[in-house]
């Protein structure tokens, strides 16, 4: 059942979200409201400039390419001059919400090439860690990719069979490709260094380096059925890194709705696999 707004502002209040979740709209967006202060601006330069100073080396040319294309690093980005942007790329666009939204929302705009954006940012207090995804971890961990077709097309295969395949008992098998794709994907092309494009990564101070340099980082070809059936860790480092060769792999693997329920089917309610096992 799908909640209404008003039920999930309520209970996101009851939770001390922080998000203005009141306002609203019945898709879940709110205005972006381009009202930032000088300190917010500030931390989004420092936040940037930090993290610019490891994505130049660690993270994939596709990001890098986007964030180029699109401007993100002055100042903090106004919503609708990026959409314009990324439209003409992709066809996709930045919708703002006040944080996280419910799966069945969240699906819907991916499918409709829209990508939920949260609208305020962290404070300087928390640089290094904040437990709810923010501006800055939506915005400089998400959008660059979006810039990139074949990726681009992945998000919205995602967001158009994703509530099949959850009706089909996958909903933590779907949530796991998400998550080490999307959110902590490594790539690495024939005779190329391996690179980062996962939002989680490109927004994390540490644990891109980690990911990506450290003998410690446990990498794994990437496996979609492997990928699926691996459990994953929410407030803390992974345990394992997935590498694709490409963009199209992901995509390719994804394409096949038959495949992955055949993989459902074989692993509902089975217990997961440990990632440092792998």
């Amino acid at each position: 059942m799908t909640m209404n707004v008003a039920d999930y502002a309520r209970e996101c209040a009851a939770q001390g979200l922080r998000g203005d979740y009141s306002v609203c709209r019945a898709d879940f967006t709110v205005e972006q409201s381009y009202n930032y202060t000088a300190d917010e601006q500030a931390v989004w330069r420092t936040l940037c400039d930090r993290q610019t100073k490891l994505t130049k080396k660690l993270a994939h040319r596709s990001y890098l390419d986007g964030v180029a294309t699109l401007g993100l690093l002055d100042r903090i980005p106004d919503f609708g001059v990026v959409s314009e942007k990324l439209r003409k790329l992709t066809g996709w666009e930045i919708v703002a919400v006040p944080g996280l939204i419910p799966a069945p929302a969240f699906f819907v705009h991916l499918a409709a090439r829209r990508f939920p954006v949260t609208n305020w940012l962290r404070t300087k207090q928390e640089l290094d860690y904040i437990v709810e995804p923010d501006m800055f971890h939506d915005f400089f961990g998400h959008v660059p990719v979006l810039t990139q077709p074949v990726f681009a097309d992945f998000m919205q295969m995602y967001g158009e069979k994703a509530e099949h395949l959850i009706a089909l008992g996958g909903d933590e098998m779907i949530s796991r490709l998400y998550w080490y794709t999307v959110e902590y994907g490594l790539i690495q092309g024939a005779g190329q260094p391996l690179k980062a494009f996962g939002a989680g990564l490109m927004s994390s101070f540490a644990e891109l380096q980690f990911a990506v340099e450290s003998k410690d980082a446990h990498h794994v070809p990437f496996d979609l059925e492997t990928v699926m059936r691996t459990s994953y860790e929410i407030d803390k480092f992974q345990r394992a890194y997935f590498v694709l060769p490409s963009f199209d792999v992901l995509r390719d693997a994804f394409q096949n709705v038959a495949d992955m329920a055949a993989i459902i089917g074989r692993h509902k309610g089975k217990p997961a696999l440990d990632p440092a096992k792998l």
